[in-house]
């Protein structure tokens, strides 16, 4: 006969003390959390966003043709793929001439993707495209755009990546561009 295998116990735990427990001493035991009476009299205060004076009933007025759109990393990888020429397909979208501004961030994760993405490094080096200098540390590119956005509201942000798109539609009055059906 073999020998009985035993079971194994799955997310086994040792028992600890509660910190209210009576069997500790009275020094080393919890004090239960003291519950203060609000004063009805006093005035409640709460954090509310304020709105920038340019979202004129939620319409953004420094929006105005030349527009200035912030370009994503994934957006002119995408514009690649769809074979899309940049400047010309944004000026088809909005009628109107178009700066695509590129910050210093996006440049660096476009060098970090390496000899792959040369393509859209080019395009990223373009002359109509113009260079927004970044003061913070870190290169986090996402990042980047969403705090330039919230500090200017004059940009449209051009980008494909669901989270950031998700990140922008937070912040009042900032269009997104993005790609869809190669248009």
């Amino acid at each position: 006969q073999g020998k009985q295998k035993k079971a194994r116990k799955y997310a086994v735990m040792k028992r600890m003390i509660s910190l209210r427990d009576e069997r500790l001493k009275e020094k080393d035991r919890a004090k239960p959390p003291v519950k203060k009476k609000e004063d009805p009299s006093a005035i409640k205060e709460r954090e509310v966003p304020q709105h920038p004076s340019c979202l004129f009933f939620q319409y953004n007025t420094q929006l105005g043709p030349p527009y200035h759109i912030l370009v994503d990393t994934n957006f002119i990888n995408f514009s690649i793929k769809a074979k899309l020429d940049l400047v010309q397909s944004m000026m088809d979208c909005l009628y109107a001439k178009c700066i695509p501004c590129i910050t210093d961030c996006v440049m660096g994760e476009i060098e970090k993707l390496g000899q792959k993405y040369r393509v859209a490094l080019r395009i990223a080096k373009d002359p109509r495209f113009e260079r927004l200098p970044c003061m913070h540390k870190g290169t986090y590119a996402d990042d980047c755009l969403v705090q330039r956005v919230t500090q200017h509201k004059c940009y449209i942000v051009a980008t494909v990546d669901k989270e950031l798109k998700r990140r922008i539609r937070k912040i009042p009055g900032v269009p997104i561009m993005y790609i869809s059906r190669h248009r």
